[in-house]
């Protein structure tokens, strides 16, 4: 499954996992690394990994929150340029797969996904 976006995100230059990281902190807004892993179910290696690229083409911005020790992340105007043109093409997949599941499969897939992420939160 995520072939079929990361495909279709290749052109922008983005995978499937760093398009979910920007679309989550364009809704978020600044957000702790810690929050941000928590909310997506990503371990913190995982994260820190997917992380580093975004940061160096500046797609991301890390910023010091009220303590100073608080590092946040937010997204850059670059970045938000970059999710607002790669919105089509994830819009693109996600047409393909559903076409591909059917209308039921797809209802089953999210059930079952937020099912996942929930227990994910909570374990």
């Amino acid at each position: 499954m995520t072939r079929l976006y990361d495909d279709e995100l290749r052109p922008a230059g983005l995978r499937a996992t760093q398009y979910t990281i920007l679309q989550a902190l364009s809704r978020k807004g600044p957000v702790t690394q810690r929050r941000l892993g928590i909310g997506l179910g990503l371990d913190s290696t995982t994260l820190t990994r997917t992380l580093r690229p975004l940061e160096r083409q500046g797609l991301i911005a890390v910023v010091a929150g009220q303590d100073r020790r608080a590092r946040l992340l937010k997204l850059s105007p670059e970045g938000k340029r970059l999710l607002g043109r790669s919105q089509a093409r994830w819009d693109k997949a996600q047409r393909r797969l559903r076409q591909a599941l059917g209308d039921e499969q797809w209802k089953q897939l999210w059930t079952v996904l937020d099912g996942v992420a929930a227990a994910s939160q909570q374990a």
